[in-house]
């Protein structure tokens, strides 16, 4: 199937929207992962969006943390046209470890972290172009 030229892909700024609706639906405080002003050095990477420029609608892949460090994951993120957000689980793991000293050592660890990352992406990709 031909990809959906309307999507395009948006690796600047986080739109502030992501964080905005996921607070209304789930109250203030739940998505710091998603407000772009934490976005600095210290935030895990990587993150992604795309927005469809016929109808406004975004699709986002986003580390989710807790301060536990051994607790990380990516999660993909639907902003429909006209509100609202949809959380789109991605089929298999997407988990991931982030620790200095971690058991797995450091290569292993950005491995992990990095195919969590492409199989969120491959998902949101699916997503997008209806594949």
């Amino acid at each position: 199937m031909a990809e959906n030229p309307s999507w395009r892909r948006y690796d600047h700024t986080f739109f502030p929207v992501f964080h905005e609706r996921f607070e209304q639906r789930f109250g203030e405080g739940t998505a710091p992962f998603l407000d772009p002003a934490v976005y600095d050095a210290d935030q895990p990477r990587p993150r992604a969006q795309w927005i469809n420029v016929d109808t406004g609608a975004a699709v986002a892949v986003v580390p989710v943390w807790e301060e536990d460090r051994s607790a990380r994951s990516f999660a993909v993120f639907y902003l429909p046209p006209y509100g609202g957000i949809w959380v789109l689980r991605p089929p298999g793991l997407t988990g991931y470890t982030e620790s200095p000293g971690d058991a797995l050592g450091d290569d292993a660890a950005i491995a992990l972290r990095n195919d969590s990352f492409r199989k969120a992406v491959e998902h949101a990709e699916r997503f997008i172009h209806g594949r």
